[in-house]
């Protein structure tokens, strides 16, 4: 009886999960099962590492400042912002490599065709300022040799010896590592050897390495892995490869890879990737987890069992919660972490505090008026805010993807502006003046936009569209479609009651 009973409360999940919304099937998830992704949103490039009972991971920020958010955990499923690590704009901030090292924290980037480090005493900081490396490639690994001598891998499968310090390189890069031979009637979008990782376990250093293009055909991203008995080479194919791939276009996870591999505290193992979730490219690429065991002649694979899209079972999860609101009532005296600007960091625009952001215009348009965005992490939501402009100031809300691709809903007190494409369109008179609530809602990519004198009857503007190609595939630069406000023209706009609320 008592079997029946768990395999009916397990179909329950199954369905409850299977039946649509991300916060549903957190709520829904039973003891000791964890659901992907473990970070919803535009969390590309996971880079992790465990530091006693903690964890500590990162992410590629690109154009986008402040930079490197920094998330704990002490399970790997439920994830904490503890601030950003990178606030001096040294361009677009690719795949990172967060660590420890005796008892200094590193995280070495490439950013406008070189690496940099910053380093800290503790995750939480404070971070130095970025040191550059005379070194270029991209997505740099660390690793430590037996002797204490410390390296750092990049794509192409280049190496450098770092100093003891860390703080600069010795010597010139040479290569190391040719990469898995892809199977040629496989549909890649390049060799693109990338995200080196790599770890020392029983006389052994493996790397693990992103190959077949992060974005392309939908399976074309994988996770391989290769094992040397030193860490730069010659280096051993697993006979398990692809550790980590989509070998359809009908899976829910896209283009899955860039992996890296850490065992937790309890001795079990782990691979912490990125995906593209199946047609909806605009959320850029989740951080998903899968576990990993060993086999008797000393490599590691996904079990046999293990689907993603599917529970996984984990032994010190008790329950699943989202890790960061979106919403923000502003009463804080500075900006909550979910916040980033595009390209600018400029916190002098930026007031708030006592319910109100006031953010200081800026530019023209959506283009040229850095907005503030945080990333949103469902296929369905709404967006409301209340607005009071200042001065000779355009503002609102806006769904941004680059400088020229945006959408949004905007006012200058006497008209209402809704941007397509980048491209403003004019769309009627704006009873409410100078103050009241604006909404956008985004149900599966499509946008409707609505006004309120109260923010309680809400009446719709007839003008939709869809956003779903507002992705890489079609605009390149790697990111996904942010929300967010923006202040455009002559003086400020001052916002209260941003609401960010997941629909189904």
């Amino acid at each position: 009886m008592k079997q029946l009973v768990c395999l009916l409360r397990f179909g329950v999940l199954l369905a409850l999960l299977s039946a649509g919304h991300a916060h549903a099937q957190k709520a829904a998830l039973a003891e000791g099962y964890y659901s992907n992704p473990i970070l919803a949103g535009d969390y590309p490039d996971p880079s992790v590492f465990r530091d006693g009972d903690d964890y500590y991971m990162t992410h590629s920020s690109f154009e986008y400042y402040p930079g490197l958010l920094i998330w704990h955990s002490t399970d790997l499923v439920n994830w904490t912002p503890l601030g950003h690590a990178l606030r001096t704009n040294v361009g677009s901030v690719w795949a990172p490599e967060f660590l420890k090292h005796k008892n200094t924290y590193y995280i070495y980037f490439p950013a406008s065709g070189v690496n940099g480090v910053i380093t800290a005493p503790s995750p939480k900081g404070p971070w130095s300022e970025p040191i550059r490396l005379d070194v270029g490639h991209i997505d740099p690994g660390h690793v430590v040799g037996r002797d204490g001598k410390r390296y750092l891998h990049f794509s192409g499968g280049y190496v450098v010896a770092l100093s003891d310090d860390g703080r600069s390189i010795e010597g010139e890069p040479f290569h190391s590592y040719d990469g898995w031979d892809i199977p040629e009637d496989w549909d890649v979008a390049c060799t693109c050897l990338e995200s080196p990782k790599l770890f020392f376990k029983d006389d052994r250093y493996y790397l693990t390495s992103a190959q077949g293009g992060t974005v392309g055909p939908s399976t074309a991203h994988m996770a391989v892995s290769a094992r040397s008995p030193t860490p730069t080479g010659p280096w051993e194919h697993s006979p398990h490869n692809p550790i980590v791939h989509t070998y359809s276009k009908d899976e829910l996870w896209h283009a899955k890879g860039h992996g890296t591999p850490l065992a937790d505290a309890t001795g079990n193992w782990w691979i912490i990737y990125h995906a593209y979730k199946n047609g909806f490219y605009t959320l850029g690429r989740h951080t998903l987890m899968e576990p990993i065991e060993w086999t008797d002649d000393g490599w590691f694979v996904v079990p046999a069992d293990v689907r993603t899209d599917q529970p996984i079972p984990k032994r010190d999860v008790r329950a699943q919660r989202d890790p960061l609101s979106l919403s923000d009532d502003f009463q804080r005296e500075k900006l909550g972490l979910q916040w980033s600007f595009h390209k600018a960091y400029d916190p002098s625009r930026v007031h708030v505090g006592d319910g109100e952001l006031r953010l200081e215009a800026q530019g023209n348009d959506p283009g040229d008026s850095p907005p503030l965005l945080c990333i949103p992490r469902d296929e369905s939501y709404e967006l409301t805010i209340q607005y009071e402009l200042q001065g000779g100031t355009t503002g609102g809300l806006v769904l941004f993807y680059n400088q020229d691709m945006y959408a949004g809903l905007v006012t200058d007190g006497n008209d209402f502006i809704i941007y397509r494409r980048g491209q403003p369109l004019n769309h009627g008179t704006n009873p409410l003046g100078r103050t009241g609530y604006l909404k956008i809602r985004n149900e599966e990519h499509v946008l409707t936009f609505y006004y309120s004198a109260d923010g309680r009857d809400w009446r719709k503007i007839r003008r939709s569209f869809t956003t779903e190609a507002y992705n890489h595939t079609a605009f390149g630069g790697f990111v996904s479609l942010r929300t967010g406000v923006v202040s455009m023209g002559d003086g400020s706009v001052i916002f209260r009651d941003f609401t960010y609320s997941a629909l189904h």
